[in-house]
C-alpha cells in the first residue's frame, strides 16, 4: 500500500540540507541522462487553475508527479510518486512545505555552484513564503554573514527577519531601500510576483551573482533586460522549461538579443560538462522556474526518513 504523509509529517523531517542534496541530485540525473522531465502543464478556468508538473527518476527508482491547484481561497499541493521498477503507489505527499523548500534548494544549489565562494552579504527581494525557502538554501550554501531583505509592508518584514535570523544563525535584516539591498550583496535573489524589474542593473557590484526566482511566466518579470545582458553565463533549470516560463528571458529572446543557445542548464555545470564561473568579477544568473524532478528526488528523501520514523498512514492504494 501507499503511504499517505501529511504537511506535518513532512514538517517533522524535512531539513535544509535534504532539499539541497534531493535537488542537486535531480540536476545532476538530468544532466547525466538518467531522468525525464516534462515541462509544467496547466489547465485554466476562470476561477482555478490545476498545474501539472511530472517526471522520472530511475536511478534513484521512482517517477511521479506534482498536482497543484491555485484560487483565491488558496493553493492545495499533492505530490504522487510511484514504484519505477513496478508502476505501484509509494506515497502521497502534502506539499506546500516541500514545494517551498524545493524552491529554495534550487536557489542554494545555484548559489553553491555560481556565486563567489566568499560570498558574505546578499540582497533578497521578497519576505514572503517562498523567500523563506530561498533565505534558509542561500545561507546554507554560502558563508554568508548578513543578508538584506526588501519587502512591501513593514510588519512583515520585521517579523520575517526575527524568524530567519532565528533560523539561520545569521544577521538577516530590512534592507533600507532596494538600492540599499543590491549595492554591496555578493548575491542577489528575487522572489516576488513582480511585473516591472525591481532594481536598476547598475547597482550590481562586480563577480555578484543573481537568482531569480519568481519570474516564472510572460506578466512576471524581477529583472530588467539591461541586467540580464550584463550575465555573462545564465543558468536555467533545463532550456525547455526556461524558454515555456522565463519572464525575464523572454522578451530578450523574442527580441533577438539573447538566443536559446546561450542558456546553460545547471546540471551541465554541476557534472563538469559546462564550466561556471570562470573570474571573480563576473555576473552569473540563474533563472528558476522548477521542475517535477525536484519535487520527486525530495520526496523520496521525505519518505525514507518519515518511514525511518514511523511517520504516516498506508492509504488502499497501488
Amino acid at each position: 500500500m501507499a503511504v499517505f504523509l501529511t504537511e506535518n509529517d513532512v514538517k517533522q523531517v524535512l531539513t535544509v540540507d535534504m532539499a539541497l542534496a534531493g535537488v542537486e541530485s535531480a540536476h545532476r540525473d538530468l544532466a547525466l541522462g538518467q531522468a525525464v522531465d516534462a515541462p509544467r502543464q496547466r489547465s485554466r478556468l476562470p476561477q482555478t487553475v490545476l498545474h501539472i508538473l511530472q517526471g522520472a527518476l530511475p536511478a534513484q527508482g521512482v517517477l511521479g508527479y506534482k498536482a497543484y491547484t491555485s484560487n483565491r481561497s488558496g493553493n492545495r499541493f499533492l505530490i504522487h510518486l510511484f514504484d519505477a521498477a513496478t508502476g505501484l503507489h509509494k506515497a502521497v505527499i502534502e506539499a506546500d512545505y516541500l514545494g517551498m523548500m524545493r524552491t529554495g534548494a534550487a536557489s542554494g544549489v545555484a548559489a553553491r555552484w555560481l556565486a563567489r565562494p566568499d560570498a558574505t552579504v546578499a540582497g533578497v527581494f521578497g519576505s514572503g513564503w517562498q523567500a523563506e525557502g530561498h533565505v534558509r538554501a542561500i545561507c546554507a550554501a554560502l558563508p554568508l554573514e548578513t543578508v538584506k531583505v526588501v519587502g512591501r509592508k513593514v510588519d512583515k518584514l520585521q517579523s520575517f527577519c526575527a524568524r530567519m535570523s532565528e533560523l539561520t544563525g545569521r544577521r538577516i535584516v530590512p534592507a533600507a531601500d532596494a538600492e540599499d539591498a543590491v549595492r554591496d550583496a555578493d548575491l542577489v535573489g528575487t522572489v516576488t510576483t513582480a511585473a516591472q524589474p525591481l532594481f536598476d542593473a547598475d547597482w550590481l557590484k562586480p563577480g555578484a551573482h543573481i537568482n531569480g526566482a519568481g519570474s516564472n511566466a510572460l506578466i512576471r518579470q524581477e529583472l530588467s533586460e539591461a541586467t540580464v545582458r550584463r550575465c555573462s553565463l545564465i543558468a536555467v533549470d533545463t532550456v525547455a522549461t526556461a524558454l515555456a516560463e522565463a519572464g525575464d528571458l523572454l522578451p530578450l529572446l523574442e527580441k533577438g538579443r539573447l538566443h536559446a543557445r546561450q542558456l546553460v542548464e545547471l546540471g551541465e555545470i554541476i557534472v563538469g560538462r559546462h564550466a561556471g564561473r570562470s573570474d571573480g568579477g563576473q555576473l552569473t544568473l540563474f533563472e528558476s522556474q522548477g521542475l517535477a524532478i525536484q519535487d520527486l528526488a525530495l520526496a523520496l528523501r521525505v519518505l525514507e526518513a518519515a518511514q525511518a520514523q514511523g511517520l504516516g498512514r498506508e492509504i488502499p492504494l497501488q
